[in-house]
């Protein structure tokens, strides 16, 4: 049996960054990080699309709001401390719908209050600054310090960090049962781990381990898929910024956008359907017919009841599944699109979406609970990869004393 002082659950960005917050603090004490995967950062952390966010988005009251900012901020300088691709490229938010012009005063009163730079520019300025880009009415914002930098790059230096300070992160680790009393998990292998404090930051298994430690009682996960498909260099487009549509902000998802990844590559995307497992990232992978049934209930009820515009949502993302109904999406930020420019990619990831079961709708917001000597994050959504170094620090300074 392994003694450990802390015990993370989940070598993604943000179990990988609560471990670093750790040592930097109590740096006598042993610190083990268990991964299911075979190496750290292969789900969400790995597969997310770089974008360092600034924040626009969120209510000022919000811990996303909170973290966001400064977060893109210490991204930005983990990357050029190490060295990492990092494109200080700015982001375009235009509309696509007359209607969404209070949304546009919206996100432009959310910066101010969050304190992000942004500028309203017109018609002209776009066209400038922006050719291929179209906003339904003339107007647009631009967040200049949005930026894009590499997901597997810093998770590989972050891991490397965490061996040279000597935290144990070990892979293909897939607890199994929770002896509460005793503070004890086992592994699928038999092994066990006790524990002086235990943080669960599994991702798109963080209900189910906060299940065995019987927190969490009220979320389950309802993941969301994201598609994305991959713009063809010979299309003669090129964009200055990333270029976004202004979301729908009753929801969290953003809307089909361009991302300029670090290497040049042009994407347009993500989908935000409903996946039919945590796992299910292409065809029938990772489906289990008790998550089916789950799901689709889930589903169901959520399109019955129409909170938050559920059903808009519905059948606005779901027919995003099909090429054609994605590319009349992305025409609508850019209009000179083709859809034969436009090709498949194994670039895709599943959104670790809680689902509040006792409210009956999605969680927006972060969301850690406590438990006995254990700590749950609960909804480690995005920006939670851009948020990760002071999210990091608030989870140690409210649940880890």
């Amino acid at each position: 049996m392994q003694k450990s002082d802390f015990l993370i659950i989940g070598a993604g960005v943000v179990g990988q960054t609560i471990a670093r917050e750790l040592k930097l603090r109590y740096t006598d004490q042993r610190i083990t990080v268990l991964e299911k995967e075979s190496e750290p950062g292969v789900h969400s952390s790995g597969r997310n699309s770089g974008v360092l966010h600034s924040g626009i988005y969120y209510p000022p009251e919000t811990l996303k709001a909170r973290v966001c900012q400064q977060g893109a901020t210490e991204m930005a300088a983990y990357h050029e401390t190490h060295k990492l691709p990092l494109d200080r490229r700015g982001k375009i938010l235009v509309t696509t719908h007359e209607r969404d012009a209070p949304q546009l005063d919206l996100l432009e009163t959310r910066a101010k209050q969050n304190g992000i730079h942004v500028e309203r520019i017109d018609g002209k300025q776009l066209r400038e600054i922006e050719p291929e880009a179209r906003s339904a009415t003339s107007e647009a914002l631009w967040v200049p310090s949005t930026s894009v930098g590499s997901p597997k790059a810093m998770m590989k230096q972050l891991h490397q960090e965490l061996i040279d300070q000597g935290i144990e992160v070990r892979c293909n680790a897939r607890i199994v049962s929770v002896d509460q009393k005793n503070s004890t998990v086992t592994l699928q292998n038999g092994e066990k781990f006790t524990f002086g404090h235990a943080i669960n930051a599994a991702g798109l298994h963080a209900d189910e381990v906060a299940h065995l430690f019987c927190c969490g009682q009220r979320y389950t996960l309802l993941p969301f898929k994201g598609i994305y498909w991959k713009l063809d260099p010979q299309s003669g487009l090129q964009f200055n910024h990333l270029i976004y549509p202004v979301p729908d902000l009753r929801v969290p998802f953003l809307g089909v956008h361009t991302t300029t990844t670090t290497d040049g590559q042009v994407y347009f995307g993500p989908t935000a359907v409903p996946a039919f497992g945590r796992e299910n990232y292409w065809g029938m992978s990772g489906v289990e017919i008790s998550e089916v049934l789950r799901i689709t209930a889930i589903v169901a009820k959520q399109f019955a009841q129409n909170r938050d515009g559920f059903r808009r949502l519905a059948w606005q993302e779901g027919r995003h599944y099909f090429k054609h109904w994605f590319v009349q999406a992305a025409q609508a930020i850019v209009p000179s699109l083709e859809a034969k420019f436009l090709h498949p990619t194994s670039k895709v990831g599943i959104r670790a979406q809680m689902f509040d079961k006792q409210e009956s709708r999605l969680v927006n917001d972060f969301l850690v609970e406590q438990g006995h000597n254990s700590t749950h994050i609960l909804n480690a959504i995005s920006p939670a990869w851009t948020s990760a170094f002071p999210f990091a620090r608030y989870v140690c300074d409210q649940y880890i004393h």
